[in-house]
Order: C-alpha cells, then sequence, then structure tokens
C-alpha cells in the first residue's frame, strides 16, 4: 500500500470520527450497525488490520426473507462482541456494485475475514448465530466472551412488546 493511499484511509477515519462526535453533541443517534453501508474490499481490508479484529461481512438485501432472518442476529453479535469482531452488513439492492465486487450469487452471503483482512470462508443463505459463532472457532479464530451478553431470546423481546398496549 502506497502512503497516498495510507493517507486517505487515516483521512476518511478521521472524518469518520469527527461525524460521530459531531453526532452524538448534536444529539442525533448514531446510524445503526446494520444500515447499508458501501464498501470496498481494499476498505474491509484495511478496516479489519488496524482494527486487529476478525470481520463478519454480511451481504443481502431490507426486502429479502433470510436476510431478514439474519438481521436480529447481527445486531446480536454487532452488539455482544464490539471490539472483538466487527459485523459489517450491505444490502446488494441498494449498493448493486457491491454484489459484483464481492462475487455474489445469492443473498445472504457471509463473509469471514480474519484480522489481517484475509477471506477465511463464505457462506450463502442463512446462518444462524451459533452456526456463525462455531465457524470462527472452525476457523482457529476464539473470540472472547462477548462483552455485553443478551439475556432474552428473540422470542422472549418479541412476547414481550406483544403484551406492551
Amino acid at each position: 500500500m502506497n502512503k497516498t493511499t495510507k493517507i486517505s484511509i487515516v483521512t476518511l477515519l478521521l472524518i469518520a470520527v469527527g461525524s460521530v462526535i459531531a453526532m452524538k453533541q448534536n444529539g442525533t443517534t448514531n446510524p445503526s450497525p446494520m444500515q447499508a453501508v458501501e464498501t470496498s474490499s481494499e476498505q474491509i481490508q484495511t478496516q479489519s488490520t488496524e482494527l486487529a479484529i476478525p470481520h463478519l461481512l454480511d451481504l443481502g438485501a431490507g426486502k429479502c426473507v433470510p436476510c431478514r432472518m439474519m438481521k436480529p442476529i447481527l445486531e446480536t453479535l454487532t452488539h455482544e462482541y464490539a471490539g472483538q469482531m466487527r459485523v459489517t452488513f450491505i444490502d446488494v439492492w441498494e449498493n448493486p456494485d457491491a454484489g459484483e465486487k464481492y462475487g455474489i450469487r445469492i443473498i445472504p452471503t457471509q463473509i469471514f475475514y480474519d484480522a489481517q483482512g484475509k477471506e477465511l470462508f463464505r457462506h450463502e443463505g442463512f446462518y444462524s448465530k451459533e452456526e456463525i459463532l462455531s465457524k470462527w472457532k472452525e476457523l482457529g479464530i476464539t473470540l472472547p466472551e462477548p462483552t455485553i451478553t443478551t439475556n432474552r431470546s428473540l422470542d422472549q423481546t418479541t412476547a414481550n412488546h406483544q403484551d406492551t398496549p
């Protein structure tokens, strides 16, 4: 990677951090971690290396049923493994070039990257939280215990919301 690329990456990261700080100061909420983001494979490799943590990239679409089933799993992983694993979602219907960049044949597709940004594994279709965590282990990447644990299952959360008027 040449010096200009490194400077560009550092500049982009500083802009991103500044934007987050500005949003917090202005009282706006942070965008959802599952918000569609157009990310290049070079950016993913660079970000994974700089953060030195494994990265799970999920490519799907907001209106795809298996993709919608993946959303709460990805959100849970994002929160439980904050700082230990990065989770990114790209909506390939909103960002059609992403599907081509990553060679996506069907959605959802999950791509597992190590901390150095090297692609380790791809899965096509729905993938449960347990299967994702098991795959990381199988790939030789041990994730520490979650930083935040979710005590209620999705069914309990749904049931609680149904009881609320």
